[in-house]
């Protein structure tokens, strides 16, 4: 667009080099000044007159620009930015993978672990199975770590999987299993 600049940052704020994952930002006569009455939520979204798009993007050689995921799905992993949609290509090339969805989950050594939801065609398909085929594909700290398997995923009206409803279901189990843990420690002091 006319009168428009872009530029793709890392975690810290710095400009990535061509070729690597960094979030999008945007600056233009045409982006918003701001969220009407809420000064906190645009202070998020704005800085420095740039607007943060909250899109892990890669730009090529030529500026053609691929949307890697949303900065929100990132899993860190031992500091290390997974994304679930480089997971999820890798998992539905498995012959016996249906749809899958990953997600990153609460992991007391490596801050969050990937989790992935599992649609099979196949009901002989182990975690083992999958572990051993992304393996193959994914380097160490993006293999996943945890496997449930589904007849079906949430999704949207529109045939979107629903990543947030995993995520939402998935705290519920942690709060809950933290609580018992914090009752037992309390029943055995």
């Amino acid at each position: 667009m006319p009168s428009t600049e872009v530029k793709f940052i890392d975690n810290s704020g710095n400009e990535v080099p061509i070729g690597l994952p960094g979030e999008m930002l945007v600056r233009g006569p045409q982006v918003m000044k701001g969220y009407w009455r809420s000064p906190a939520m645009t202070d998020e979204v704005l800085q420095d007159g740039w607007l943060a798009t909250g899109d892990i993007v890669k730009i090529d050689e030529k500026g053609f620009i691929k949307i890697v995921d949303r900065k929100k799905d990132m899993i860190l992993v031992s500091g290390f930015n997974v994304y679930p949609s480089e997971i999820e290509e890798v998992i539905s090339n498995h012959p016996k993978v249906i749809e899958n969805a990953a997600i990153g989950v609460v992991d007391e050594n490596t801050g969050e672990a990937v989790k992935v939801f599992v649609v099979s065609t196949d009901p002989t398909l182990t975690t083992e199975e999958l572990k051993l085929y992304c393996r193959q594909y994914l380097t160490a700290y993006k293999v996943l770590k945890f496997f449930e398997f589904r007849s079906e995923l949430p999704k949207s009206n529109v045939g979107k999987i629903l990543r947030r409803q995993l995520r939402k279901e998935e705290q519920k189990k942690y709060q809950v299993s933290a609580e018992n843990h914090q009752v037992t420690q309390t029943l055995d002091s």
